[in-house]
């Protein structure tokens, strides 16, 4: 009892800061000629002016872990002004946090300066709302979420400096709090959301005293602004984990606060597979270094819910392609409470939902219109996703599959027939579309 009690004291003081400790590389493992020369360049000229320069934060606990990171973070004792007048091609950004973003050609590194540990703006429930408060080195690393979050790497020493165990909670894969967790989570409610993500990601089990204010403080979420939201969870379904992360989201009660429909989605028939299907291609694609589109990921987060609200409209005799557009205007609404798709993805899952329909158009020239479609690959792929659960035919996703790849003469020899009261509706569209001098409208359909 008193072993366990001593145990957590000393954890409860790791988290809060238990000093500085330098780990030479013949310990960490990690040398200079791992960081892209971007990053090499943006320390050292920091450096050279006069100024202490680290890679910190992911990068270095991604190299610990023996991972690729995507992103290089310099935190610095310079200003913000400061850095900018250091780099020419480099511009200050944001309020709440204000940064400074150094460009080189496509690369981008976000530099930061060390937040001090005075009083930061927050609003009635803790959320800071403004942090530009300068302070030292510790202080920064007092102010960083996790500890395995809190590390700075010196890639002219090749030193890694740690204030919380780091280090040896990233040996031990486990994912800690700095601080005490309450607190922490009130004043940025996405570090919950966040240490879902990572846990996930990397494979930590998140430590006891971390996670047991999560759920409690779930609601937390709905003071974030959906930008925020939104960006959070991109990460989480670009994780190469998004699967696992989706599920311990749920489990953890979070998906409430941006993802409402996800427990009906997954009761729904062929619901689990669907998802489970869909985001599993995604981390597979991801581990391939293979493109992957937004918006055709949120079309598979919210096409079960879509299809059965389509469906009841159907049943209700609404015209099929007007009962879609119904159907995809009450999901929106419902799930934009929660988090604002941006434009450009939610024009792109709109497209992917709406070609649907089209593809059991198997006749005429109507399968020719639709190969020409700029949205033909996604919603093709969507088809097969659908297939591949049972919730459409695989015979259509097949006939799909053989029709774009034949030649022009066996197209033509696929076309399915129409039948013959088809045929019928189709003359009387054509005499009445020549009677308003627009012989071609009936053909065009959709």
């Amino acid at each position: 009892m008193i072993r366990k009690l001593i145990g957590r004291v000393l954890k409860l003081k790791k988290r809060h800061g238990g000093g500085r400790v330098v780990i030479p590389a013949k310990r960490h493992g990690i040398s200079r000629s791992q960081l892209p020369s971007f990053a090499l360049k943006t320390t050292d000229r920091l450096q050279e002016a006069g100024f202490e320069a680290f890679i910190v934060g992911g990068a270095v606990r991604d190299l610990l872990l023996g991972k690729h990171p995507k992103d290089f973070d310099v935190a610095t004792n310079a200003t913000p002004e400061d850095v900018h007048k250091v780099f020419r091609r480099s511009r200050i950004i944001g309020r709440r946090f204000r940064l400074v973003h150094v460009l080189y050609g496509e690369e981008v590194v976000e530099v930061s300066t060390f937040r001090g540990s005075g009083e930061a703006l927050t609003d009635e429930s803790g959320r800071i709302i403004r942090d530009n408060t300068w302070g030292s080195q510790e202080d920064d690393a007092k102010r960083r979420d996790f500890t395995v979050n809190a590390l700075f790497y010196d890639p002219a020493r090749e030193e890694i400096i740690d204030y919380h165990g780091g280090v040896e909670d990233i040996e031990k894969k486990r994912l800690a709090m700095i601080g005490a967790p309450i607190t922490r989570y009130r004043e940025d409610p996405v570090r919950m959301l966040r240490a879902v993500r990572l846990a996930a990601k990397l494979g930590l089990a998140i430590e006891s005293e971390t996670r047991k204010p999560i759920r409690e403080l779930a609601k937390l979420l709905e003071n974030v602004p959906a930008a925020r939201l939104f960006d959070e969870m991109l990460k989480l379904l670009f994780s190469g984990q998004s699967w696992a992360c989706l599920m311990q989201l749920r489990d953890e009660g979070l998906h409430h606060g941006f993802f409402p429909l996800l427990d009906k989605m997954m009761k729904a028939p062929h619901g689990e597979a669907f998802l489970r299907t869909a985001l599993e291609n995604t981390d597979r694609r991801i581990r391939e270094d293979k493109p992957v589109s937004a918006g055709y990921v949120f079309a598979a987060l919210l096409w079960l819910e879509v299809l059965d609200n389509w469906d009841k409209r159907k049943a209700a005799g609404e015209k099929p392609m007007l009962a879609l557009f119904s159907a995809i205007d009450e999901v929106e609404a419902v799930q934009e409470e929660k988090l604002a798709i941006p434009r450009r993805y939610g024009t792109a899952m709109k497209e992917i939902w709406t070609l649907q329909p089209r593809f059991e158009q198997r006749s005429g020239i109507k399968p020719f219109r639709l190969l020409e479609h700029p949205r033909f690959r996604a919603g093709y792929d969507f088809l097969c996703l659908r297939a591949s659960v049972g919730e459409c035919e695989q015979e259509l996703a097949d006939w799909w599959t053989a029709f774009q790849d034949a030649d022009s003469q066996a197209r033509e020899a696929m076309l399915l027939r129409p039948q013959a009261g088809d045929a019928t509706k189709k003359r009387r569209r054509r005499r009445s579309g020549a009677k308003q001098g627009d012989a071609s409208a009936a053909d065009d359909g959709q």
